[in-house]
This record gives structure tokens, C-alpha cells and sequence, in this order.
């Protein structure tokens, strides 16, 4: 795929340290600077760059593209303009704990909306500092999930549905692909060796008992592009399906090497983060019928989506050089996560001031009240983009639900409904693991009252 140019500066060496460089971007196009105490700032630690940056390309291009798109086309919030910061992470934890640093106290007002870090280990490695900082930590489709429990993580949200939930809803499509049962059955888990690979694990494992098939568990060393033992050990096991959790280039290497050993692209479905054009494009043929779980759908036929085009674009102020990711997987889901960021701004100004720039404490309150429908999602032109999500003290996540789509060569398709885990057997592993954080950390478990 063509390589896509952003304006934004790249890591600079040093002898003994590294200093990240910083975009400041406000409505488009400006001039370096801080946020305005009049502004809305939102935290970007993004990766533009390095073995994932193609990913975050895509995903921060469409994240940003719609702040631009509610400053250049709504005024802002209510007359309140949003304003941003990026900080370029390469997906290394320590750079983006670095980031968080620089970028969490850049409002005049507060410190910040919400930091988004796309990142499991990014998030994992600033979870305490954002709760002492009461700074909201979104982590949407990855991060520590049982941060759900809002009475142990109130400033931690993974929101939409976790890596629990979603392996959850995977086995329940493999199940309805084999009438209902699963017993029997030889499953492979291929996952990234990282927080992000080892989240699901759990699930899995409780999902192989309930199910009775045998769980198979490989994983695959950072940054992904060595595979060669593994699918052997795949075509040793000979298993029905591949449950794969993949990232970056180990993505497009899999399902080469899938290819490389005769094992059937139909029988692997991959995690969201395995599910983008970035993944299957350049694995060419080695991609067709694969699958892949989702949380929001691709192309540019979701209003939203060619309004931005229209808008923002058409103005000359689009945040990619390459105007092609419009629509893609990746984009798409950086739009949806920023709708969601802007809602819950929306929300919290109806509770605390039309008008005013929210502090992270009632940011906090306003994501853990979050009420987005169908109906709310069809004013906004982002019907179908994601599901609806209602969150609570007890339910950070807001959501639990997937759909899975297959690659036929061109495009991605849609091949089932809404899929919703397991909720009664995820969320309970969820409440025992934040116990025992809250344990460790001496946290007596309450829920925050706004």
C-alpha cells in the first residue's frame, strides 16, 4: 500500500535521550502553541510512525479528521472549540509515557478531556498516573479490561467492547457454524506476546471448558514478521479454526504463511486489530475469505464519513496526504472514537454548562454516563458506524457486541448480525481481576458520584 505522509515530526536522536517531537493542530491548520483556556484540548500520544504506523496512520487520520470536521462545520461544542496535541509514541511504552507527561497538562483549564493512546501497553503503563491525574484514559477496542469495573478504575474506560467480550463473540460464531457445538473441536489461538495478545487468554480458556473444545495456545514475538515455527506448529496441530490476534505487519505475514502451509483462510478469524485493508491488501491473495471481528463498518457509505470528505477535505485541511484511507477499517474506527469523544463532551456540558470547557473530573462523570442510541448515531450521520453504548459505574465497556466480516479480494463484508459475548461468564472474570488490582492497591471499590 502507499506509504502516507503526515505532518507531523519524527523522532529526533539524541546522544543520551529522546525527544519527542509535538504537532499542535487546531481546527486544521496552525501555528505551533498551547491550548486556549477557552479550548477543549484532547491528548493524542499517536504513532504515525514505526513498525505500526501504517495502522495508526489510518486510525488518528480519521480521529483527528473529525475534530476538524465538528470545529469547521459546528463551530465546536457549542461554541467551545476543540483543540489537540499529538505526541509520537512509536507504540514504545516509555515514549508514550513520555507523552502522556508532556501533553496532560496542556489545557488552561484542566488537564484535558481524555488521552487516547491506541495502545494496551501505553495504557497499562499510564492507568495509575491519568486516576491520580484525573485525566479520563480511553481505551477503545483495547487497554486493561477490567477497568470495567468503574468502582476500582473510575477514570479508566474501555469502551465498546473489550478483547474479552469480542474472543467471546468469536466463539459464539465459530459455534453457530457448527450448529450450536463446539465439543471436540481443535481451536489455535496465534496471538501478539504482548498485553494486547495475552488479554483474551482468560476468556478463552474459560469459553474451552464451557464449550469443550481444545484451546491451542502460539504466540508470536514483536513485531510479527518471523512466523515460520508457528503455522508449522499449525499445520502439526491441524486445528478447525484460527483465533488471531495480530498487529501491524504480523498481520499480512500470517495470512502469507497461512497460505505458504495449505491452511484455509475461511478457518481463521482475526481480532479488530487484524481486520483492516492495511492487513489484507498487501497479502494479496493469501487474504481472500479471511475473516475478521469488528466493531464498525468500512466504505464510505456512513454519512459522516463523506461529509468529512466534503468538509474538511474539500477545504484542503484533511489530516492525510493520501485521501484513498477515507473509508477504510482503520479510518472509520478513528472517526467512531472520536464521536465518542465528542458526545461525552456534549454530555457532560448538558450536566455542568453549555458552553464551558469541561474539567477531567466531569469528562469522567460524562463517560460513564454515556448514552449513545441508534437514534442519537442516525443524527450525527454515524448510523452503523458502531453499536449503540450506554455505560454505568458497574460497565465501562458500554457495548459487548462485534460483527464479523470476510475480505473477498476488494473489500470487506459484512457476515453476521451484532454478535454479544458472553456477558455472564466474561464480566464476572472481569470483577474478580479488579478485585484483586484493588486489593494490591489498597483501593476500597466505590463508585465516583458526579
Amino acid at each position: 500500500m502507499k506509504t502516507v505522509q503526515f505532518n507531523v515530526k519524527k523522532m529526533v536522536a539524541h546522544a543520551k535521550t529522546v525527544a519527542l517531537a509535538v504537532v499542535f493542530v487546531c481546527g486544521g491548520v496552525c501555528g505551533s502553541g498551547t491550548a486556549q483556556a477557552e479550548d477543549q484540548f484532547i491528548s493524542i500520544p499517536s504513532y504515525r510512525v514505526g513498525p505500526y504506523g501504517q495502522n495508526g496512520q489510518a486510525f488518528y487520520g480519521g480521529f483527528v479528521d473529525y475534530l476538524n470536521n465538528v470545529n469547521m462545520s459546528q463551530n465546536g461544542v457549542n461554541g467551545v472549540k476543540l483543540s489537540w496535541e499529538e505526541c509520537e509514541t512509536e507504540y514504545n511504552n516509555a515514549k508514550g509515557v513520555e507523552c502522556y507527561e508532556r501533553l496532560k497538562g496542556k489545557s488552561g483549564v484542566s488537564k484535558g478531556t481524555a488521552i487516547h493512546t491506541m495502545s494496551t501497553g501505553i495504557s497499562y503503563s499510564v492507568l495509575d498516573k491519568s486516576q491520580s491525574d484525573k485525566v479520563p484514559l480511553i481505551m477503545m477496542g483495547y487497554g486493561r479490561t477490567d477497568a470495567v469495573d468503574g468502582s476500582v478504575f473510575p477514570y479508566a474506560f474501555p469502551l465498546v467492547t473489550t478483547y474479552q467480550m469480542q474472543a467471546s463473540a468469536i466463539v459464539k460464531f465459530l459455534a453457530g457454524k457448527n450448529n450450536g457445538n463446539l465439543a471436540n473441536k481443535k481451536i489455535v489461538y496465534l496471538y501478539h506476546d504482548s498485553a494486547y495478545g495475552k488479554e483474551p487468554i482468560v476468556a478463552l480458556e474459560a469459553e474451552s471448558k464451557i464449550n469443550r473444545f481444545k484451546l491451542v495456545e502460539i504466540p508470536v514475538a514483536h513485531p510479527g514478521n518471523e512466523q515460520g515455527a508457528q503455522w508449522l506448529k499449525i499445520r502439526e496441530e491441524n486445528p478447525d479454526y484460527v483465533i488471531f490476534w495480530g498487529w501491524g505487519v504480523m498481520n499480512q505475514t500470517a495470512l502469507k504463511a497461512a497460505q505458504k502451509v495449505g491452511f484455509a483462510r475461511e478457518k481463521i478469524i482475526g481480532s479488530w486489530w487484524a481486520g483492516s485493508e492495511e492487513d489484507v491488501v498487501p497479502a494479496g491473495e493469501a487474504a481472500k475469505g479471511y475473516m475478521s471481528a469488528t466493531w464498525n463498518v468500512s466504505g464510505k457509505g456512513v454519512p459522516v464519513i463523506a461529509e468529512i470528505e466534503k468538509v474538511v477535505y474539500a477545504a484542503g485541511k484533511g489530516n492525510m496526504s493520501d485521501a484513498s484511507k477515507i473509508g477504510t477499517s482503520l479510518y472509520n474506527r478513528g472517526v467512531s472514537a472520536a464521536v465518542v469523544t465528542v458526545e461525552a463532551i456534549k454530555i457532560a456540558q448538558n450536566k455542568y454548562g453549555k458552553g464551558k470547557v469541561m474539567t477531567g473530573e466531569q469528562m469522567r462523570w460524562a463517560f460513564e454516563n454515556l448514552n449513545i442510541t441508534n437514534q442519537s448515531l442516525n443524527a450525527l450521520g454515524a448510523a452503523g458506524l458502531l453499536p449503540e453504548i450506554k455505560t454505568s459505574c458497574d460497565n465501562h465497556e458500554g457495548s459487548g457486541r462485534v460483527k464479523i466480516q470476510q475480505w473477498d479480494g476488494a473489500k470487506w463484508n459484512l457476515v453476521s448480525d451484532w454478535i454479544e459475548g458472553n456477558k455472564a461468564l466474561i464480566h464476572p472474570l472481569f470483577k474478580a481481576s479488579a478485585s484483586e488490582y484493588a486489593k494490591s492497591k489498597n483501593i476500597t471499590p466505590e463508585c465516583v458520584k458526579g
